[in-house]
């Protein structure tokens, strides 16, 4: 159940009513972060520190700093609860990243009570740490900037334009799915990819593109010739799948390789629940003796 915006954002008049910060952001992830340390979800991984044996190290031995330097090519970002304050946008990102790789839920555990030691885990669920993780995140990275989302791939993806989220939300066909599905979700990760290049987008609408492609030969039974050939001309014609003298490329491509991918995106689900209608219409065959 979607949570209710209560007075203050609700009318407007609080500051953070539409986005957060940075500064914001971070305080807020750095409280996030605290918790699912405290509880033990990163203990599996990154290890934890007992008065008694000092550090016990996780699968990634004893020395995060080398490990994050090797995973993020980035340094001096440890202690997490000390330093984040202090990270850029790129550096959050990162962590968060990497504390998705390495979030494991403690499924038995004891509190070690001498001197407030705190939680010491033995077993875990990778797949249900991974998920609660994702869904707290999710949280305050849907309220930041423009509005991003941690993927179940473990990526910082930018939400889908205001009005559109039900376009990415909507199931994907099941019918083969290496030529369709898989096609489809990785073109959609492209696209909202933190930071992807326009070159990456482009790449995206092409990946769409490909995919009616491949859906050409059953076209003609639910559209007409001359709308076939239209969903191909912007594909075609405006720099997305050819590279030649011919091509019209003088457009605002921030604004234009949006629509485009959205149209191509609206425009295969479109076009596959017509031909599975016009399957599931079809009399069928007779049957052999």
């Amino acid at each position: 159940m979607p949570e209710k915006p209560y007075y203050s954002v609700r009318t407007g008049k609080n500051p953070l009513s539409e986005r957060f910060d940075l500064s914001t952001l971070l305080d807020l992830f750095r409280t996030l972060f605290i918790h699912f340390e405290d509880e033990g979800y990163f203990q599996e991984a990154l290890g934890y520190d007992c008065v008694d044996a000092g550090f016990v190290p996780g699968t990634h031995g004893h020395d995060l700093n080398g490990a994050l330097l090797l995973e993020l090519r980035k340094s001096d970002l440890t202690p997490i609860r000390s330093k984040i304050n202090n990270y850029s946008e790129d550096d959050l990102f990162d962590i968060i990243e990497f504390l998705y790789e390495h979030c494991s839920k403690p499924i038995k555990r004891y509190y070690h009570s001498w001197s407030d030691c705190g939680w010491h885990c033995e077993t875990f669920d990778r797949e249900l740490g991974r998920q609660e993780y994702q869904a707290k995140a999710n949280r305050v990275l849907a309220l930041y900037g423009p509005g991003y989302e941690l993927s179940a791939d473990g990526e910082i993806l930018g939400l889908a334009d205001t009005g559109l989220e039900d376009l990415f939300k909507a199931p994907l066909p099941s019918v083969d799915p290496a030529n369709i599905s898989s096609r489809i979700e990785a073109a959609r990760n492209k696209f909202r990819r933190y930071k992807s290049t326009l070159d990456e987008r482009r790449d995206a609408i092409r990946d769409l593109a490909d995919v009616l492609e491949y859906l050409r030969p059953q076209l003609k039974d639910v559209i007409a010739s001359k709308d076939e050939s239209d969903l191909f001309n912007l594909a075609n014609n405006f720099g997305i799948r050819h590279h030649n003298s011919m091509q019209k490329t003088k457009y605002d491509k921030p604004i234009w390789y949006s629509w485009m991918f959205y149209y191509y995106l609206a425009t295969i689900h479109a076009i596959i629940r017509l031909i599975e209608r016009n399957r599931s219409s079809e009399p069928l065959g007779e049957e052999f003796d």
